[in-house]
C-alpha cells in the first residue's frame, strides 16, 4: 500500500476537514453524545477552519494519505502552545491534533507522523513540544509516553457543554 504523509498545500482545506470530522467521529462515538459530536465537528472541523490554518504561517498541517491525492486516512497538525501550563513559553509548539483511522493503526503509521512533528519543533527550535490527550485513552497515553513524552499537567476539554479530562503531556527538545 502506498501511503504518504505530505505537508499540506493551500487546497487541502476540504480533505482536512473530512478526514477530522471522520476521526473525531470514530474515536469519540460512544463516548460523547451524537448530537455533540455532530455539533463540535461542524465547527472545529468545518472547512473554513482549516482554511484559516492554512493560510497562517504559525501553524503547519500534514495529511496522511493512501496515495498522493488518494483518500485522507490521518492528519496531523503543530501550532504555537495554548495549554493552562504556569511555564508555558513562546517558542513551545502543541501537536494540536493527530488522528488516524483506526484500521490503520499499529502499522507504525502514527509513529512516523510524530516523527514529523518532533523534527518540524526541532527544526523551529522549540524547546518542547506538547499535547492534550483524553486522560481515559490509555493507548493513546502509552503510545505518547513511549515516544517519551511525559504528563506535566491537566485540562478541561469542552465539548457539547460537557468537560472533559484531559492530560497534558511534554517532550523536551
Amino acid at each position: 500500500m502506498d501511503i504518504q504523509i505530505s505537508p499540506c498545500s493551500p487546497d487541502a482545506a476540504a480533505a482536512l476537514a473530512l478526514i477530522g470530522q471522520a476521526t473525531f467521529l470514530e474515536t469519540f462515538a460512544g463516548l460523547i453524545a451524537g448530537r455533540d459530536i455532530l455539533q463540535h465537528c461542524a465547527q472545529a472541523h468545518a472547512v473554513t477552519q482549516y482554511q484559516d490554518w492554512l493560510s497562517d504561517p504559525r501553524y503547519r498541517l500534514w495529511l496522511t494519505e493512501l496515495a498522493p491525492g488518494a483518500a485522507p486516512i490521518g492528519y496531523m497538525l503543530v501550532a504555537p502552545a495554548q495549554l493552562p501550563l504556569p511555564d508555558i513559553s513562546e517558542s513551545d509548539l502543541e501537536i494540536k491534533r493527530i488522528y488516524l483511522l483506526s484500521k490503520f493503526h499499529g502499522g507504525g503509521l502514527g509513529k512516523k507522523m510524530l516523527t514529523q512533528a518532533i523534527l518540524y519543533a526541532q527544526q523551529r527550535h522549540a524547546p518542547r513540544l506538547l499535547l492534550g490527550v483524553y486522560a481515559k485513552n490509555s493507548e493513546a497515553i502509552g503510545f505518547y509516553q513511549h515516544a517519551g513524552f511525559q504528563q506535566v499537567g491537566t485540562r478541561k476539554f469542552n465539548v457539547g457543554g460537557v468537560d472533559y479530562d484531559d492530560y497534558i503531556m511534554a517532550l523536551p527538545l
